[in-house]
């Protein structure tokens, strides 16, 4: 059987290129993906980050749903330390009632930005990620039959059932999904230190829930696809530099691929940018489809999420392209 696939969209902001330009290039990846046979198409949040336009998370995957049919779309994810799990639940119940059957939430732990930021979007300066397992469950239950409500509830959210995705990076993560008995979701594409001990944890400890039966793990990984394992490895740079940047501190918008990356990075430099995308599909069809059965074998996914910072964007349409034909061939 073919692996379910997924995208993961930052809403990169290229080389000179507008938050309005990077919204459009958003919209063209959501309506090929859905034209390709992608499950779901998924946005993440981030703040204070000049690189990305992805803040307002919920008006951006509004405005995706109104410009598709029938693909998922979804947070990848809402950053709960920065929301109320009330207001999550009343926009998400909005669009989910405007939308049915076509939403998804992601949640995460962090805030997706700095600490300085994270205090001014919650006007407080103490850490209330501690709370989110008990955030999860008032979304959960803001979310669910009326009969579960209490005296505040989610208008609209009541009744929409929204299924509810844990995003993790670490196995903190693995063990609440499991608890929960959510489908877990796995950032390897920045974090793949603790993959596959996170994947079993939570496959070991999983409890079944009123969402979900069995466990659901979703492998979200780098893919940069070319006709040749060279073009590819050029192309591939554009993330390093992305990386690089994030290592320096200068959050630059996506650069054009160089030919190399010599002199540009120092050697801890690169020791740092490789292994934090050191899960990546790279390659030509044929590397790509060796890589992706050894992801298949070793973890057994159930869906695989891609993330691809690609700068040229007809060069990342045949990246993805490239990525849903060989996963259509592996199982």
């Amino acid at each position: 059987m073919a692996i379910p696939v997924s995208i993961l969209n930052l809403v990169p902001r290229r080389d000179k290129g507008t938050a309005a330009a990077a919204i459009q290039d958003m919209l063209r990846l959501a309506q090929a993906a859905e034209q390709s046979g992608f499950v779901r198409y998924w946005i993440a949040e981030h703040h204070n980050m000049p690189m990305v336009v992805s803040s307002a998370t919920q008006v951006l995957i509004g405005h995706t749903l109104a410009h598709t049919h029938k693909i998922r779309v979804g947070s990848g994810g809402v950053m709960l330390p920065n929301h109320s799990p009330l207001m999550v639940a009343e926009q998400y119940g909005t669009l989910a009632t405007i939308y049915p059957h076509r939403l998804d939430l992601g949640l995460g732990r962090a805030p997706g930005t700095d600490r300085v930021t994270a205090a001014a979007l919650r006007r407080q300066l103490n850490d209330v990620s501690l709370q989110f397992a008990d955030d999860v469950v008032q979304l959960q239950r803001y979310l669910g039959d009326e009969n579960c409500q209490g005296i505040v509830k989610a208008y609209p959210g009541i009744g929409t059932h929204i299924p509810l995705y844990i995003l993790g990076s670490s196995t903190d993560s693995a063990y609440l999904a499991a608890k929960m008995g959510l489908p877990y979701v796995f950032a390897a594409h920045f974090a793949p230190r603790f993959l596959e001990e996170a994947a079993a944890i939570y496959r070991e400890r999983f409890q079944p829930s009123a969402q979900l039966s069995k466990p659901f793990f979703m492998l979200c990984l780098n893919v940069v696809a070319a006709a040749t394992d060279e073009e590819a490895r050029y192309l591939q740079t554009t993330q390093f530099q992305s990386v690089l940047g994030l290592v320096r501190n200068s959050r630059a918008p996506l650069q054009p691929p160089v030919p190399h990356m010599h002199g540009l990075w120092t050697a801890e430099e690169e020791t740092y940018v490789r292994n934090f995308t050191a899960c990546t599909l790279l390659g030509a069809p044929d590397t790509i489809r060796q890589q992706l059965e050894e992801y298949r074998l070793r973890l057994q996914p159930d869906e695989v999420m891609a993330v691809s910072y690609i700068y040229d964007m007809d060069k990342l349409l045949e990246s993805y392209y490239i990525f849903k034909s060989v996963a259509d061939i592996v199982g």
